[in-house]
């Protein structure tokens, strides 16, 4: 019997989030409830599951038609190594090559170093209330760390005690700044403020990954760990060179199999953790979770986002004990889908949503101005390009809603060409 790949179904779902992230991703990542998943089905009948965040994850936003030739006819086995295909494909084939010999995923993938995974809660900036809410929900889970986003927009130090005050000594936060701290005169006294707060166990990217000189001069002065992404969009330094410039303690690894598999070598042999980030749906929490059993180093715990969505289209669970989730044990992926979830979130092909429409913010500062913006991308640039105070105290971001006014239609528009700075703060 044949075991080439006889044909590659898509199906695109939308997925609804949970009402804190979905209140908070708006501004700036609504597009993340989309996916497309990947079903390949075998000559002798054995089906491989996948999937892409459509607007987010590595490689092909959906599957091509050129990755389809590629593949069909051919022994999963054979491209499943290929991070061009993307990553509901690659995973897809993964694990029906690993269903093939009846086996967990892992094992196709080296020696199992653990069978339990460090892993993280997500969530993207928030207020303080909902910071709060949100670490209360993950502890309930049995996890004991939490990835966030350090913005200039909230009063970070203060917003970080309020969060601490809540936490018990043994729940950890990683604070994720994107390059937002600029560079090291005015990311240094921000770090030594944060660090401060004994739960703040790493700061992850503070600065442009461009500024060498910059990573090594705060890794100097301060105590908490430095982390990278070993490819991200606030400019690029090899892993060997931030390894033998000592830039960081460790790495974020994201990206497709081959990709991953390679850096976490370079990471293994000089001793360097990582985290994994490989985001989704538990399917692609499964994927990482395989990945996570072979990859020594994985030590610092992975970054899959599936906690966002109020349910996935996944029906096997992953519990999560003392910040920690067993490798699923069945062969492939060792999950099974939810038919029902997948057609009642079943959607068409769909353009990415952004900016959001009828989404106005205003920036609080404490000296009593207000700035206002359509949508996160307008604010990212005017902070990075020094057009902004730097991660004031007392500061905060609000969301207008429409009050069906003249008043606000004319300040949104306005709104739409760019900042506008008021000092009367008509809203």
């Amino acid at each position: 019997m044949s075991h080439a790949v006889k044909s590659i179904e898509t199906i695109w779902v939308e997925l609804p989030l949970r009402p804190v992230p979905a209140r908070n991703m708006v501004r700036e990542i609504p597009h993340w409830t989309l996916f497309e998943l990947c079903l390949v089905t075998l000559e002798s009948g054995v089906v491989g599951i996948g999937e892409t965040m459509v607007y987010y994850t590595w490689g092909a936003a959906t599957v091509s038609d050129e990755a389809r030739k590629k593949v069909i006819g051919r022994h999963p086995a054979e491209n499943m190594w290929d991070d061009s295909l993307g990553a509901g494909l690659q995973i897809a084939l993964f694990d029906a090559a690993a269903k093939l010999l009846d086996a967990p995923l892992h094992q196709l993938l080296g020696r199992q170093h653990r069978d339990r995974c460090h892993i993280s809660w997500w969530d993207i900036d928030l207020p303080a209330e909902d910071w709060i809410s949100e670490c209360q929900l993950a502890i309930a889970n049995g996890y004991t760390s939490f990835k966030t986003k350090g913005r200039p927009w909230y009063d970070l130090v203060e917003n970080t005690r309020k969060l601490c005050a809540t936490l018990p000594a043994y729940f950890e936060v990683d604070m994720d700044f994107n390059g937002f701290g600029v560079d090291t005169a005015h990311c240094t006294r921000l770090l030594k403020e944060l660090e401060q707060f004994p739960n703040v166990v790493m700061f992850e990217s503070p600065i442009p990954h461009s500024d060498v000189a910059g990573y090594k001069f705060l890794r100097q002065h301060t105590h908490v760990p430095l982390s990278m992404h070993t490819a991200f969009h606030f400019g690029e330094t090899p892993i060997e060179t931030a390894i033998r410039e000592e830039m960081v303690d460790g790495f974020v690894l994201c990206g497709g199999a081959s990709k991953i598999q390679r850096e976490a070598l370079v990471c293994q042999v000089n001793n360097r953790s990582f985290f994994l980030q490989i985001v989704g749906t538990k399917i692609a929490a499964a994927f990482a979770l395989q990945l996570g059993a072979v990859l020594e180093n994985a030590r610092w715990p992975s970054v899959n986002c599936h906690q966002l969505y109020e349910q996935d289209c996944v029906r096997t669970p992953l519990p999560v004990i003392n910040g920690l989730a067993p490798v699923p044990a069945g062969p492939g992926l060792g999950i099974e889908l939810d038919p029902e979830a997948i057609e009642r979130f079943r959607c068409q092909p769909k353009a990415k949503p952004f900016p959001y429409p009828e989404l106005l913010l205003a920036v609080r500062w404490p000296s009593g101005s207000t700035t206002y913006y359509n949508h996160a991308f307008q604010y990212w640039p005017d902070w990075q390009g020094g057009k902004l105070p730097f991660f004031p105290r007392g500061v905060h971001l609000e969301r207008i809603p429409n009050d069906g006014s003249r008043a606000w239609r004319e300040l949104f528009e306005r709104a739409q060409q760019g900042a506008v700075h008021s000092t009367a703060a008509p809203f």
